[in-house]
């Protein structure tokens, strides 16, 4: 079966390896800003509006609340990353552990250079039920996908994993923590981490690549 993501949701293909700034409505990047540097629940949407340099009443013709403002933002997060690691995995089409690796290499890649959009998945709390509930799916696709591959690597004896869900969970939340720590002014660059992450998520797995 071919993964989703090669192209985008227009019909643009994906360059999964390339990041340019994030196309944010000046609502959103404002909203992003404050959220990364506050919290969700520390923001006011008078701050947003500041930010975006917007009057408040603008501010609610484009969003209802501060809730469709996060949940805005959730969904291009978890549409791109699931674009992203999608188009990386297809281009793989030579066993399980190539494509593993480049879905693991794929998501080290967003978490680093989208951790700001990334960092909002630890704000779910404030998500309602029915945002949660859209989210989560939205959201399961990546878990899915990975699921997969290594349910594949383990029938066909390429991998050592008891739990392929469990270690996918594993996995992701390993990715998903770059976020909270990653530093553009660090020592290591995106593609470093990327590299590092798929040699401890290779040797998780006991997978040795080619």
């Amino acid at each position: 079966m071919v993964p989703p993501g090669r192209e985008h949701a227009d019909g643009s293909p994906v360059d999964w390896r390339s990041y340019d700034p994030p196309d944010l409505h000046p609502i959103l990047a404002g909203a992003l800003a404050a959220f990364y540097e506050h919290g969700y629940h520390g923001t006011t949407v008078r701050d947003i509006a500041r930010r975006a340099g917007v009057t408040v009443p603008a501010l609610y013709y484009h969003y209802a609340n501060k809730q469709g403002i996060l949940v805005a933002l959730l969904e291009i997060t978890v549409t791109e990353v699931n674009e992203r690691a999608g188009a990386a995995v297809a281009e793989a089409d030579d066993g399980p552990v190539p494509r593993f690796a480049r879905l693991i290499e794929a998501v080290v890649l967003f978490m680093s250079n989208r951790f700001a959009l990334a960092y909002l998945d630890t704000e779910l709390r404030y998500l309602e039920p029915v945002n949660r509930r859209r989210y989560a799916t939205l959201r399961k696709k990546l878990e899915s996908l990975l699921v997969e591959i290594l349910a594949d690597g383990k029938a066909t004896g390429q991998m050592t994993v008891d739990s392929p869900r469990d270690t996918a969970r594993a996995l992701l939340g390993m990715c998903q923590a770059i976020a909270g720590w990653y530093n553009p002014a660090g020592e290591l660059s995106p593609t470093q981490i990327a590299t590092r992450y798929v040699g401890i998520a290779l040797q998780t797995v006991g997978a040795v690549p080619r």
